[in-house]
């Protein structure tokens, strides 16, 4: 829950503001921006000046904070080794150092796809330290030899062994569940924790040790029960899955969002989430983006990045709903490639900038609403600049609408960062 805060009311003048509406102009004329208590207190005229911090935009572009429907801030920072073999209060503290990092890069709203960050969310909500709004998932939940299970192949399955879990599941990375009953427990778990929405694996993954990418994991059943206990909490489930009959079972569960889907096998499953209004929470992967020694795995990998450009085009094509994730992890070294997968959208995939940016800042908002009743930012619009909305902004060196490449360098393009109505970077004085 987000704990009242008070900071100086801010006004940004002479500032060109991005309109993220997919009907608007994409820019406006030269205006002010009145930020009080949080949010958008007003858009142009009359200036409200007493007690307010006042930024001289200089024409420059004011937009919306970027947002990322994948992330993992319990991962992002670490190592395969380094999560799973480190001290129990490794991650936590990684993680908020990448919380701190996401949001100098321009990302004030995170979608956390795995890890054990609801108590993260709230020092952040309460501004004690610096970091980006969390939509959390908690622990991504999976079955025996699927994508979430990092268990030993020598060791029994959890479900024989009277509650002995893996190293991941100890420190609520993820959660091994077999059967309906089971997968009722671990989403209610996951609710209990704080969850926003739940994450579940329904396919083969790149980076585990057992699934290959073909084989669906998860019987509908098994799925429904998690979409059952979920929308029993007025929220929703998420799949992870690329292959084309994982997606059409994880829609025929009930699922509302496709997390990854590069392997789709054409435009008919693509048109079908359009139809059944499914999100494809896609991430625009080249194959350098991860290293595995492993050869296999580094075949899969390849599979997956050969897909992306399908993906996006039949997305389009079909009029799916398209949202933005980069979901990195387990190389801290490629962390802040998290700006550069984002300029990929023009640069590699053939989205305009103002497509893009759009998909990066209200079509993510409209996919973190569907938390509904556990949305912990619910009755204030994220991922625009209107009136009411959360003060989230980024005033930008350049103009992103006709180059995204500027948001590619953040340290130099990014002259403030607002977020929650608090400045957090200012070169302009």
């Amino acid at each position: 829950m987000i704990q009242n805060r008070t900071s100086p009311p801010i006004l940004v003048r002479n500032v060109r503001v991005f309109d993220a509406d997919p009907a608007g102009p994409g820019l406006t004329g030269p205006t002010s921006v009145f930020i009080k208590d949080r949010t958008i207190a007003r858009i142009g005229a009359p200036e409200e000046r007493e007690g307010a911090v006042v930024i001289e935009g200089g024409g420059r572009v004011l937009m919306p904070g970027l947002t990322d429907a994948h992330v993992h801030l319990f991962a992002t920072g670490l190592s395969l080794a380094g999560l799973t073999t480190g001290a129990t209060g490794t991650g936590y503290y990684t993680a908020l150092a990448s919380a701190e990092k996401m949001l100098m890069r321009g990302f004030t709203t995170v979608r956390d796809m795995a890890g054990d960050v609801a108590s993260l969310r709230q020092v952040l909500d309460a501004g004690t330290f610096p970091g980006p709004r969390i939509y959390s998932s908690q622990a991504a939940i999976s079955q025996t030899s699927g994508h979430g299970d990092f268990s030993q192949v020598y060791e029994d399955a959890s479900t024989f062994t009277c509650g002995a879990h893996a190293r991941a599941e100890q420190i609520g990375f993820l959660r091994v569940a077999d059967g309906r009953d089971q997968v009722l427990a671990a989403v209610r778990e996951q609710l209990k924790k704080g969850a926003s929405q739940i994450k579940v694996m329904a396919g083969g993954g790149v980076s585990s040790a057992y699934d290959p990418l073909d084989v669906l994991q998860y019987t509908l059943d098994e799925l429904k029960a998690a979409v059952e206990a979920a929308t029993d909490w007025g929220t929703y489930v998420a799949a992870h899955v690329y292959n084309d009959e994982g997606i059409r079972r994880a829609i025929a569960a009930g699922i509302k969002s496709i997390e990854h889907g590069h392997l789709v096998a054409g435009p008919e499953t693509v048109k079908l989430m359009a139809d059944e209004g499914v999100w494809l929470s896609t991430q625009p992967f080249i194959e350098s983006d991860h290293e595995y020694p492993n050869p296999e795995n580094a075949e899969k990998n390849k599979q997956v990045c050969e897909g992306v450009a399908n993906s996006f085009t039949w997305a389009r094509e079909q009029g799916a709903n398209i949202a933005f994730g980069t979901d990195l992890l387990l190389e801290p070294e490629k962390a802040g490639l998290q700006n550069e997968m984002l300029t990929r959208l023009t640069t590699h995939f053939d989205f305009s900038p103002v497509e893009a940016l759009r998909i990066a800042t209200s079509a993510n908002a409209e996919l973190f609403r569907l938390s509904g009743e556990r949305d912990p930012y619910k009755g204030t619009r994220l991922g625009e600049i209107t009136e009411g909305a959360w003060a989230d902004v980024l005033l930008v060196e350049g103009d992103p609408t006709q180059d995204l490449t500027v948001l590619g360098d953040p340290d130099k393009n990014l002259a403030v960062i607002i977020k929650d109505g608090r400045i957090y970077k200012n070169t302009l004085g």
